[in-house]
């Protein structure tokens, strides 16, 4: 995906490739088919309405706007009866998902996000820096707490060091950062056979010999 060639400005930089690694799959790269817009107010706010009337592009657009706009929106329908949004219907065909920010206390809208779990067909999660890890907390809180089974993907300043850590809390995708190497990406996941921690993808596995792991 060149982002250069796109009208949308403002957008949060990712590799042309995504690291999908599904719970009880093998770890794969792909295409990568989202556009992140990073949300900037004033004319950006404006250009994206219009784009995302007439756009054919997937994007993942923030929740911060999806819940002002998605608000206002549906009571707008309901008040002048008019047919759905340009952005639930959008959504319903698979072409709009949401991003968290670092910051974001998503359990303070629970009940919005309940209803994303029907909207969505992708949820991501922001790392501003690769050192602030509070997205780790985000997508493990919608795997535990919110049952969400689709696609996490971690985005943003988000480094191969990250990979391991991303998946065993929730997440199953990855939009690295444009600088990093997919192939060595890759093959972070045949690194370790075992885990000695609780993890999403399983329980608490007990560490296998040497002998074992040779076996």
């Amino acid at each position: 995906m060149n982002q250069q060639n796109l009208d949308i400005s403002n957008t949060i930089a990712a590799h042309d490739q995504i690291l999908r690694f599904p719970k009880g799959g093998q770890a794969s790269l792909a295409a990568n088919e989202w556009l992140i817009w990073s949300g900037s107010q004033g004319e950006g706010e404006n250009l994206m309405l219009a784009e995302l009337k007439h756009s054919q592009q997937n994007i993942l657009v923030p929740f911060t706007w999806w819940r002002s706009q998605i608000r206002s929106q549906i009571h707008s329908q309901l008040n002048s009866h008019q047919n759905e949004t340009d952005l639930l219907s959008k959504t319903k065909q698979g072409q709009i998902g949401v991003w968290f920010a670092a910051d974001e206390d998503i359990l303070q809208y629970a009940d919005l996000i309940e209803q994303g779990k029907t909207l969505w067909p992708v949820v991501a999660a922001h790392f501003p820096i690769f050192r602030d890890g509070r997205s780790f907390s985000t997508a493990a809180l919608l795997r535990d707490r919110f049952q969400w089974t689709g696609e996490i993907r971690a985005i943003g300043d988000v480094l191969i060091d990250q990979l391991l850590q991303g998946a065993r809390v929730g997440f199953d995708s990855f939009a690295l950062r444009p600088d990093q190497n997919t192939s060595i990406a890759l093959k972070q996941f045949d690194l370790f056979a075992v885990t000695t921690q609780n993890s999403w993808r399983g329980h608490r596995t007990i560490r296998a010999s040497l002998s074992e792991l040779s076996a």
